[in-house]
């Protein structure tokens, strides 16, 4: 059975303009009614497919999440993700279009979530389905999980099913806005908050207060001349170690010497990097800073690694050999500039892959679409690496 663009259009469409109408930005974050349609499909499909949920109070948020799995011989396990959660609406008026109702112009089908992520959403169902009808693996298992809590950066999606066991992959591919390209190495990502404490006093005499404010500024001072550096000399090919202040709060009142002031930072470290080193780093600049014992406070937040899929692994090679035969050219290796639920699996030694149709830019953004000829070709890559990887005929 070959691909054949014209007959798979209509339906990658169709799947598409289905998800859109189901809305799930958050807040809230619903994906109950999604999540339902897409278990419908895959369990229509001859997939074994479950709903799965943290508890009750999850569950009733809307925080579901489908795990639909195909095969179970020996051989490679294969899991595909797409996060069924999008941003909000934003401000209305700047939309052209109804966000919930999708709208084909000019190649594009426009929507709330068709850039990021239900386009790549429909490309995956649309798979699973065409891997069902043509037998299913005749080598190793495939399974799909649609998420979520992605745009909430929460627990209960990605998080919560590898923290249940509920998929062990030795592949992940991440739907992301790739434009058929591949992402096979990413950044960790690490969040610290910072508080000083001091005196309050009146403004008109500062001297009779101990001001926090002006503590930080002497923390962060620190941390610049002494980070900085060190991070500027660390490199990964694109990769750069960063550091960043995100957030910062201090003081009541403008007539008030302030007694506290918080910040947080955002520290993104390399593959080859960890982040409770990364953190003790950072703990030892602001411990030894001379100020009163008790008046700087410093506390890792969240941390997940960093990791990179080999290029000669099994489904890094999978999808170098399926993008040159669907495109008659050498797959690109982009560099990544945010992070994706593939975090969760750094540390365990598998491929992440993130791969997908449309361009970052069109996420995130109104008026955001997705082209469909991009799916049609990240459906045809996707169909064949998976015939490369599982046995697919």
């Amino acid at each position: 059975m070959s691909f054949n663009p014209a007959a798979v259009r209509p339906d990658l469409v169709q799947i598409l303009t289905d998800l859109i109408a189901r809305p799930s930005p958050f807040p809230s974050g619903d994906c109950t009614a999604i999540n339902a349609y897409t278990a419908d499909r895959l369990k229509r499909a001859g997939y074994q497919v479950e709903i799965l949920a943290r508890s009750a109070e999850t569950e009733a948020k809307g925080y579901t999440n489908v795990v639909a799995k195909l095969g179970g011989g020996s051989g490679p396990r294969l899991v595909f993700n797409a996060h069924a959660d999008t941003v909000a609406v934003g401000e209305r008026s700047m939309w052209h279009t109804d966000p919930f109702t999708a709208v084909e112009k000019d190649g594009l089908i426009y929507g709330l979530g068709a850039g990021n992520g239900k386009g790549n959403m429909a490309v995956q169902i649309w798979l699973a389905e065409e891997i069902a009808r043509r037998g299913g693996p005749t080598q190793g298992e495939v399974a799909f999980t649609f998420v979520s809590d992605e745009e909430n950066l929460g627990p209960d999606g990605m998080f919560y099913l590898r923290e249940i066991g509920a998929i062990k992959p030795d592949v992940l591919v991440l739907g992301a806005q790739t434009e058929n390209q591949l992402i096979t190495a990413e950044r960790g990502v690490m969040w610290v908050r910072i508080e000083t404490t001091g005196k309050a006093a009146h403004a008109g005499n500062p001297a009779a207060g101990d001001n926090a404010i002006m503590r930080m500024l002497r923390v962060l001072s620190q941390l610049d001349a002494t980070l900085a550096p060190r991070l500027a000399a660390r490199t990964d090919g694109p990769m750069q170690s960063t550091n960043n202040i995100g957030m910062i709060r201090g003081g009541h009142n403008t007539n008030v010497v302030p007694n506290f002031c918080w910040v947080e930072l955002d520290r993104r470290v390399l593959p080859t990097e960890k982040v409770p080193d990364a953190y003790a780093e950072m703990k030892a600049i602001v411990d030894a800073l001379p100020e009163p014992e008790g008046t700087v406070r410093i506390e890792l937040l969240r941390g997940t690694n960093g990791f990179r899929a080999p290029e000669g692994g099994q489904g890094v090679g999978a999808f170098q050999r399926a993008i040159q035969g669907v495109t008659g050219k050498p797959a690109q290796f982009l560099n990544a500039t945010g992070v994706s639920d593939g975090r969760y699996f750094a540390d365990d030694g598998i491929e992440i892959i993130n791969f997908g149709p449309g361009a970052g830019a069109q996420g995130h953004a109104a008026n955001e679409s997705v082209p469909i000829d991009q799916m049609l070709t990240a459906a045809e890559i996707q169909l064949a690496m998976v015939q490369d990887l599982l046995g697919v005929k």
